[in-house]
């Protein structure tokens, strides 16, 4: 018989600090773009209402395991997150059961903090204003990443709900919620759309050189002609898979027009022009990202005696 750690959202959150996080996603994205990982294309079931989706991977010295992930968009106007997430850890040596934890406060704060470790690659001394376009999870998942690595000095928040904005903002020095998108862009150095929105959220005008714009969103948050005019990097080249492996924007564009962020962090591929150029980060979530945070989780929560140990 094996213990298997259990380990409730409550005690995921205390087991993961951000400074952890960044530096073992920083490991686990150079590893992906080294080819040294061991991760198959995201497969999903499809119910009427949303889909539940399979992220198995393997990263030498972080973990082997898998995350099961339900994506019901409507969830929200019942007061439950649109995404719910499970995360199963194995032995990298036996493949025994080692582990199961809460995903979902995971699934939100790793994917913020890859985009703030994306953001503090590529957009140089141009980092002190932030666009957050979204006040829900991602939205304020952003807010907290961000703040944590970049610290910038200005920060605007959007939605569709100006109270959603207010709320969130509200929460966080230098924050203040704007009424309408234009606005929020204005002269800003760093837009996150962190949205549900089905089409673009920005216009590509309002995108000059020097920026950086980051997409977390399931849809098409970024217009075609904004994709063209930047240099467009993202966890992996796969992202041009077909969905739910891939991005919806990102469909029929040639792989190799691509630059895997880990390669950035690694230093074996330039970031952009600070002055010249448009950083776009387009996220699709990526197993390493929900391994590296596992990761972190397993060991913390070990060392600190939290969660509730299970004979299988």
């Amino acid at each position: 018989m094996s213990e298997l750690l259990v380990i409730n959202e409550e005690a995921v959150r205390q087991a993961l600090p951000l400074g952890e996080l960044a530096e073992t996603l920083t490991a686990a994205l150079i590893a992906l773009a080294a080819g040294t990982t061991s991760v198959p294309a995201r497969i999903a079931s499809h119910s009427g209402a949303g889909l539940l989706a399979a992220m198995p991977g393997y990263v030498p010295g972080l973990g082997i395991g898998a995350k099961v992930v339900s994506v019901y968009p409507a969830n929200p106007q019942v007061g439950l997150p649109a995404h719910q997430a499970l995360i199963a850890v194995f032995d990298e040596a036996t493949g025994v059961p080692t582990a199961v934890m809460d995903g979902t406060y995971i699934t939100a704060i790793r994917t913020a903090m890859t985009t703030a470790l994306a953001a503090r690659a590529l957009a140089g001394r141009r980092d002190r204003s932030l666009a957050v376009i979204g006040a829900g999870v991602q939205g304020e998942a952003h807010l907290r990443s961000f703040s944590y690595l970049l610290a910038p000095s200005d920060i605007r928040v959007v939605s569709r709900r100006a109270s959603t904005a207010a709320a969130l903002a509200a929460l966080y020095p230098g924050a203040r919620a704007t009424s309408s998108l234009r606005e929020a862009l204005l002269g800003t150095d760093m837009v996150c759309c962190c949205t549900d929105a089905r089409d673009a959220v920005v216009e590509s005008e309002w995108i000059v050189p020097g920026m950086f714009v980051s997409s977390v969103g399931s849809g098409a948050e970024l217009p075609p002609d904004l994709l063209d005019r930047g240099r467009v990097f993202v966890e992996s080249r796969s992202a041009t898979l077909p969905p739910p492996a891939g991005a919806i924007e990102l469909q029929g564009r040639d792989p190799s027009s691509l630059v895997e962020i880990g390669a950035v962090l690694a230093g074996r591929e330039p970031g952009v022009d600070g002055d010249e150029d448009i950083a776009i980060y387009k996220s699709t979530g990526h197993a390493v990202e929900d391994l590296a945070a596992a990761s972190v989780v397993v060991r913390r929560a070990r060392d600190m005696g939290i969660g509730v140990s299970v004979t299988m």
